[in-house]
């Protein structure tokens, strides 16, 4: 029968308690490195379909048709199975597109006249 064994000694010290980092808005924080917020990052970041997909709510076949005819921005391959795009490329995009749509350049199509199709015809209300 196993026995249970204690692992704490009266000779066992105690680890020094980890250094706390300070949280934004307490002393210390201004102190702390970070980047500025005025600066570019160091760094382009890229991200994978996955997280494009967080960001931009398209199928995958519509996003491959828009970067097809230059209206999208072009992945790439980091390696011969990872494929990223560029995130500053993406979020570029999304704020045009963004502007396009409050300046009405973005129109939603006209949909099918539903009055002119054979099957399932449209009941004229004002008439009944």
């Amino acid at each position: 029968m196993l026995a249970h064994v204690h692992c704490t000694d009266a000779g066992d010290t105690a680890l020094p308690p980890k250094p706390s980092i300070p949280r934004p808005g307490t002393d210390g924080y201004k102190d702390l490195p970070q980047f500025s917020a005025k600066l570019p990052l160091p760094f382009r970041r890229t991200i994978r379909r996955q997280d494009l997909h967080q960001i931009v709510p398209l199928a995958d076949t519509t996003i491959y048709g828009m970067e097809q005819r230059g209206e999208f921005p072009r992945r790439f391959n980091l390696t011969s199975r990872c494929v990223v795009w560029d995130l500053e490329e993406v979020e570029a995009w999304i704020e045009a597109r963004k502007q396009s749509s409050r300046s009405g350049a973005i129109t939603k199509p006209n949909g099918p006249d539903v009055r002119l199709r054979k099957r399932r015809p449209v009941l004229d209300v004002a008439s009944t």
